[in-house]
């Protein structure tokens, strides 16, 4: 089966070190971006001044934002940085719209990644119209592949798209309970099953 990584030869390859800006809102897109190191992370702003991760874009990976943006014209409506180094194929606008129109191959792994983005910033959309912070972040830590997680309570807050004493005031409640132990930037998970049972639906 074809493969995004497959189209190498048709962009240029670009290198971005961590946290370099890769696009704001107003930017217009002018590359089709497949990332082969790295990842992107991809954030939205509110009115407010609140940021919210929507998802990562990973090694094989294009971005949804980006693909938007090349097939209406519009402009980036979101922040986009490199976690990590990144290195990444640039497909200029032109040949990514032939490519869409000629090759189906390259049409069906578009759309592909298309839809399935759209069902990650939907579970996204239902976790923001969830009030309880608490369920959210016990389910975001419930499903960390790492028993410890390296992050500042203001960058977790970040992930959620939420104020960081809330975030604080939960984790030292399931610091409470057993379930985690906070060190200096850090978070330990003692009880993810416990974790698990407090971010399901059913538990408010």
């Amino acid at each position: 089966m074809a493969d995004l990584k497959d189209y190498s030869t048709n962009g240029d390859i670009i290198h971005a070190p961590d946290g370099t800006r890769l696009f704001a809102p107003g930017d217009l897109s002018s590359a089709f971006l497949i990332v082969t190191k790295g990842a992107v992370r991809v954030e939205h702003t509110n009115s407010a001044g609140r940021t919210r991760v929507l998802y990562r874009v990973e090694a094989g990976d294009s971005c949804v934002l980006t693909t938007t943006c090349l097939l209406s014209d519009r402009p980036y409506s979101g922040w986009g940085y490199a976690d990590g180094d990144v290195t990444a194929i640039a497909i200029p606008a032109t040949r990514f719209r032939a490519l869409l129109a000629n090759d189906p191959a390259f049409q069906t792994l578009v759309f592909q990644r298309l839809a399935h983005r759209v069902g990650e910033l939907t579970d996204v959309i239902d976790d923001l119209l969830e009030h309880r912070t608490d369920l959210r972040l016990a389910r975001w830590i419930a499903n960390r592949d790492a028993p410890v997680i390296n992050m500042k309570h203001q960058d977790i807050a970040q992930e959620l798209g939420t104020a960081r004493e809330v975030v604080s005031r939960s984790l030292k409640a399931f610091e409470a309970w057993g379930w985690i132990k906070l060190g200096r930037g850090t978070v330990t998970v003692l009880n993810n099953s416990a974790l698990s049972a407090h971010g399901r639906p059913s538990a408010m």
